[in-house]
């Protein structure tokens, strides 16, 4: 417990999965929480979880995609809370949206260019918003963490989602090359890259793990995180713990990368 005491977070995509998790496991480790997503209601259901179990919070809609979210976001939280030390950048899509936006998760031969383009603007360009916005409140305060959470398929070749899998691997760069320049400034960024999530961004895929033997074939563990279990690796990266830490990708996908 305490180890957030005092802090203040901004988690995006606090609305559902993972950065749910993170809203509630933060404000139990004592750090006023702000949830930022597209959705007001399911933004407000994670806001009255946390203030039910007697923590702060508020919440704010933005939307990544959007290029102005990211300060809308930042400056939401600084006049709630009064600063920003910690980032927690879960926003994003994931293989479900291809129910919304069919093709967006087809190998490069039958992804059409408006489907790169939406991927990457939500995923990879929506991280430079709400970092770019981050790094500027950070410098003027003196220092703070940034945690963006890629995915293990940004550090592999995936046989389908390339627009998927290039917009987090950009985001991984852009975490090592926002640790390497800001470190004298106190600023850590470090990324999370998870394997397969049981989250509402995981719908449409997660049923691989139904059959014991494709599980076992594609995770030594043979069976999907929990967002609780990614949100404690977003918790180790945002306090003090982890101080010597920045441009460090950690794996949090049961194994699976490292099988052959």
């Amino acid at each position: 417990m305490d180890r957030l005491k005092g802090k203040v977070a901004l988690i995006t995509g606090g609305g559902t999965g993972l950065g749910r998790a993170c809203m509630e496991m933060f404000a139990r480790e004592g750090a006023q929480v702000v949830a930022a997503g597209r959705t007001r209601a399911s933004l407000d259901e994670t806001v009255a979880l946390v203030r039910a179990a007697g923590g702060e919070a508020d919440a704010v809609v933005a939307d990544m995609a959007d290029d102005t979210a990211g300060d809308v976001a930042v400056d939401f939280t600084v006049a709630r809370f009064g600063r920003l030390d910690i980032l927690v950048h879960s926003a994003g899509v994931g293989f479900n949206w291809q129910e919304k936006s069919p093709g967006s998760m087809n190998a490069i031969d039958t992804l059409e260019p408006d489907k790169w383009r939406e991927i990457n603007r939500i995923n990879l360009d929506g991280t430079y918003v709400i970092n770019r916005a981050a790094v500027r409140q950070m410098l003027k305060q003196g220092g703070g963490s940034i945690v963006n959470v890629g995915s293990f398929g940004g550090m592999r070749g995936i046989p389908m989602a390339h627009a998927y899998a290039a917009s987090k691997a950009g985001m991984i760069n852009l975490t090592r090359s926002v640790a390497v320049t800001y470190a004298g400034q106190n600023i850590r960024a470090n990324c999370i890259a998870p394997g397969w999530i049981d989250t509402p961004m995981s719908e449409g895929s997660i049923q691989i793990f139904d059959d014991p033997v494709v599980a076992q074939s594609i995770s030594p563990m043979a069976r999907p995180g929990t967002p609780e279990e990614i949100a404690y690796a977003c918790l180790f990266f945002a306090s003090d713990e982890a101080s010597f830490c920045t441009g460090t990708v950690l794996m949090a996908d049961g194994g699976a990368s490292a099988t052959l």
